[in-house]
């Protein structure tokens, strides 16, 4: 995983993408690297570490470059070291190139160039890529890189420069995302288009197995039989969001505290009160086909599918549609059976998720229609589904989802309630529903608004390494997810469970130094979870409890009890989720974590 960023045109050259691989370092972090062209040689920088490493090295090199690529690299093969970080070259250092994705035959691959004299000087599979380039040049790079494509097995997205072709970038792209800038007499390549920011008017993304030659004034695009296309340019929104940490002292928390606006973005002009349900714009399937939908099937990973279950629990309560929950990256050795009348609804904060977008593929190769759930317009995922529902989140670059998982439970519920009114729930039940969903900005922003009191919960607490995190029904989602933003930004062995089956094994796991973090806003599950927080109680678990205002016959059970808003228990993991996020933010805090950018994770997983 990584990103890739790349510039021809009039500028400095390293300072532009330097400061365009800045924005994208939220993909990878263990070490980045720059090449391009200069005087006919070509000449590059890496370094382990973050960039700013490899920028302040660049800088005392006085390094200049009339074409620059650049990567920021999240290790897959080999170890982080100035090494394996990209760009890699051939050996005569003719060409230099930079790889998203995975080479999966790259042994084979490797074997077969050592023979013909290939050496090696890396443990990456990229590096064989740039070898079997040069391999296949005789003058022509683009012919080069076309006969090198359908060698290779796996996904990739790639940028390469050639002594030869000073002016130019080539790129290509196989089930990858990368897309073409196009600004004022120069041009862009980039992972992301939220790095091109305002420099960029129009943008192109490049289709599978496609092939580009970027220039300053120009770019063309071949299919992989090299035969010329020719793509309408998107026009970028002009309203490109600040993306800095501004006031806080991690993007982390500035997202977190974000949330009452997310929320409120997310509902805007989604609310049809006078019928008591919802109107969401981005859902082209007809009346007819939504009122057939007798399956639905969600597949995500990670935070988006701590989502999912949430909204399986709604669908099927509310709308009565029986609903299956994946895990993607499992999904696809499942040979699934995908019934007529399913809808599938895939779920990517980023919308490049690499699991999620293959088993996508395979559905939609047997027939099956994908609603998207989305926060990056132009993403793969938005552009390979048949409908996609956006966020409206804005841009989220700590490595932990928080606005985006908040936002995604938003727009699930109003999607269901969709699919419910247009069944058997009366507008009364709809009008509550939506009624609460109004209230969420105002209920969360009165948790952030007691952050100090969750800071101290988190001193009390953060010199623990097990935490078991207890929930049912709703509140079982939340607890995965409240457990798994501890695992990432504390590096705390933390566990969601459902409460009930503690009793089956976990619980000899309880003791005085593993605290349980038991929701208890689901009122629905509320006294059966008080039974819980007495089995815990009698084996002398510290008990730290988030429950409802109001909540009843927990002082003498819990050591610690934090109150959140009181809502339906459709909407309580909203608030009970900030709670815990904030929790999380602070124990790492405390016990020094690095919070933006966690030891051996990226944000966006682009790999299988």
């Amino acid at each position: 995983m990584c990103g890739i960023f790349g510039y021809v045109g009039p500028r400095d050259a390293v300072k532009v993408t330097i400061n365009g691989l800045k924005k994208l370092e939220y993909r990878g972090y263990d070490s980045s690297g720059i090449a391009g062209i200069k005087d006919g040689k070509i000449v590059h920088c890496k370094e382990v570490g973050k960039i700013a490493v490899m920028e302040s090295k660049a800088n005392e090199l006085n390094l200049k470059l009339d074409v620059a690529i650049s990567q920021t690299r999240w290790a897959t093969h080999g170890k982080p070291s100035r090494v394996n970080a990209h760009p890699h070259f051939d050996n005569d250092h003719t060409l230099a190139l930079v790889h998203n994705g995975i080479i999966e035959n790259h042994s084979a691959l490797r074997k077969a160039l050592e023979e013909k004299g290939s050496v090696f000087v890396s443990d990456t599979d990229t590096e064989v890529v740039a070898h079997l380039i040069s391999s296949n040049y005789d003058g022509d790079i683009l012919k080069a890189v076309q006969q090198s494509l359908p060698v290779l097995k796996g996904n990739y997205a790639i940028a390469l420069v050639h002594k030869n072709h000073p002016h130019q970038i080539v790129v290509a792209a196989h089930e990858m995302p990368l897309a073409i800038g196009v600004g004022k007499d120069e041009t862009f390549v980039s992972s992301d288009t939220n790095s091109f920011g305002s420099q960029v008017q129009e943008v192109v993304f490049l289709g599978e197995g496609e092939i580009a030659v970027i220039k300053k004034d120009q770019f063309s695009l071949y299919d992989s039989s090299m035969a010329p296309i020719s793509k309408k340019t998107k026009v970028m929104a002009q309203q490109m969001e600040d993306i800095s940490k501004g006031e806080y002292e991690h993007y982390t928390l500035k997202e977190i505290f974000e949330q009452p606006q997310s929320l409120r973005s997310a509902l805007l002009s989604r609310c049809l009160d006078e019928y008591g349900t919802a109107i969401l714009e981005g859902l082209n399937f007809e009346v007819t086909e939504l009122l057939s939908v007798e399956r639905i099937l969600i597949l995500a990973c990670g935070t988006s599918l701590h989502a999912g279950y949430v909204a399986s629990y709604m669908l099927e309560d509310m709308a009565r549609i029986p609903t299956q929950i994946e895990i993607s990256s499992e999904f696809r050795y499942k040979n699934p059976v995908i019934p007529p009348r399913t809808l599938v609804i895939a779920i990517s904060q980023s919308g490049e998720t690499a699991d999620t977008l293959a088993a996508v593929r395979e559905i939609k190769a047997k027939g099956g229609r994908i609603l998207a759930i989305c926060n990056v317009m132009g993403s793969s995922l938005a552009r390979e589904a048949d409908s996609c529902l956006y966020l409206r989140a804005g841009a989220e670059i700590g490595v932990c989802s928080t606005k985006a998982f908040t936002s995604q439970v938003t727009v699930l519920t109003l999607f269901t309630l969709l699919m419910a009114r247009m069944r058997h729930m009366s507008k009364g039940q709809g009008s509550e529903i939506l009624q609460a969903l109004k209230k969420l900005p105002d209920q969360v922003q009165t948790v952030l608004d007691r952050h100090d009191e969750i800071q101290a919960l988190a001193k009390k607490y953060s010199h623990h390494d097990n935490f078991f995190f207890l929930g049912r029904h709703f509140m079982y989602p939340a607890a995965l997810e409240g457990a798994l933003k501890l695992k990432e930004i504390s590096y705390i062995n933390a566990n969601g469970y459902p409460a009930g089956e503690m009793k089956h094994g976990p619980i000899a796991l309880i003791n005085a130094d593993c605290p349980s973090i038991t929701l208890l806003a689901n009122k629905a599950t509320y006294e059966k979870m008080l039974s819980n927080l007495q089995e815990v109680k009698s084996r002398n678990g510290p008990i730290l409890a988030i429950a409802s205002e109001g909540a009843h016959g927990l002082e003498k059970l819990a050591d610690d009890i934090f109150y959140v808003p009181e809502t339906i228990d459709e909407t309580a993991v909203i608030p009970t989720s900030v709670a815990l996020q904030l929790f999380a933010y602070y124990v790492a805090k405390e016990r020094g974590a690095d919070i933006d950018q966690p030891r051996n994770l990226a944000k966006s997983v682009t790999v299988e």
